[in-house]
């Protein structure tokens, strides 16, 4: 190895490896230096060996990893979907695999599926985390209206298992990949069934009042971030729909299952007076400007149990839809009794 000495105002520096040498050289490069072979002491400036700019080889650089809290490492999972009105979804876990569902969704398991309830909202592993971050997560869910704790459902055993899932009311279970649409989904309180394990089922904050008000959500609703497969429930026949940059379409406040987050949701006043009191859809619509995914149900359960409680014996019968003789409770909301 080549070893330099650097002289300032007659004061020796050395002896210094190359990169050393040039370091110092870059620094002050107003001395002499010297290694073996040379036959005298030369001016730093002069010697291309200390003055040249070595250009370092380029590097990988990683890339940049996913903002914290948006995608996770969720389990793989296998699913079908069985039936048609009533439908209900079975998967399948690989050994150590897991499922997470609301409380009180189970249709049945295999015996080696070993079934857990957790505090919070289980997108840790093993429903980890500190107490803290468990009860951020159970009060998440309080917000919205669903129960503290969820079910989760894990293959304890050496092969395939199966453990399957139903739907509350009629309709359709939607299977929906948040990988394949940026990692996070929007979708109203009660809609969400199950999810592979690593999901996290958090809040969203409709932050415009009026929206709020009268979009028939509320002013909280699901938010489910990570990467793995989720599964909603909607009643009636599903829509799926992607709206372009501007498009906009209007829809029954109580239609709306899911929505990406890059898609707009506002209110929309219903036509005139005559049409808000008579027209049965209340005094607001939904807007949805894309651009993004929505998915849109046929029959909403609020709808549903309107009808039903409409033509109960003890309230008369079914007064009429859109009557000023029916129940008021619907006045402003339209289906959201």
């Amino acid at each position: 190895m080549t070893q330099w000495f650097l002289s300032y105002d007659g004061k020796q520096i050395g002896p210094m490896d190359q990169a050393q040498a040039a370091a110092q050289a870059r620094s002050n490069p107003n001395g002499f230096a010297w290694r073996e072979g040379f036959a005298q002491w030369l001016p730093i400036h002069t010697i291309s060996e200390l003055t040249t700019t070595q250009v370092a080889p380029a590097t990988a650089q990683a890339p940049a990893p996913p903002p914290a809290g948006t995608l996770r490492q969720a389990d793989e999972i296998d699913f079908k979907i069985v039936g048609a009105e009533m439908q209900f979804v079975e998967i399948e876990l690989d050994p150590g695999e897991s499922a997470l569902a609301e409380a009180g969704a189970m249709m049945y398991k295999d015996s080696r599926v070993d079934m857990q309830t957790i505090f919070g909202d289980g997108s840790g592993s093993g429903g980890g985390g500190s107490f803290m971050d468990k009860l951020l997560g159970a009060g998440k869910r309080l917000l919205t209206g669903e129960s503290l704790f969820m079910t989760v459902f894990t293959n304890k055993g050496q092969d395939k298992a199966h453990a399957a899932f139903g739907a509350p009311y009629p309709g359709n279970i939607i299977p929906v990949h948040l990988k394949e649409i940026g990692g996070t989904l929007i979708c109203q309180k009660d809609s969400f069934l199950c999810a592979a394990k690593g999901v996290a089922i958090g809040i969203y904050f409709q932050k415009k009042i009026l929206t709020g008000l009268f979009g028939g959500e509320g002013f909280i609703m699901q938010k489910l971030d990570g990467d793995g497969m989720v599964f909603m429930h909607a009643g009636g026949t599903v829509v799926e729909r992607v709206l372009q940059a501007g498009e906009i379409l209007h829809v029954d406040t109580g239609c709306i299952v899911a929505l990406a987050p890059s898609v707009q949701f506002d209110i929309q006043q219903a036509g005139g007076i005559k049409t808000a009191l008579f027209g049965g859809e209340g005094l607001f619509f939904a807007t949805l400007q894309g651009p993004g995914k929505i998915w849109l149900q046929s029959l909403p359960f609020s709808r549903l149990a309107g009808r039903m409680l409409q033509a109960a014996p003890q309230r008369g019968g079914s007064k009429g839809e859109g009557s000023l003789l029916g129940a008021l409770g619907g006045f402003l909301d339209g289906d959201n009794n």
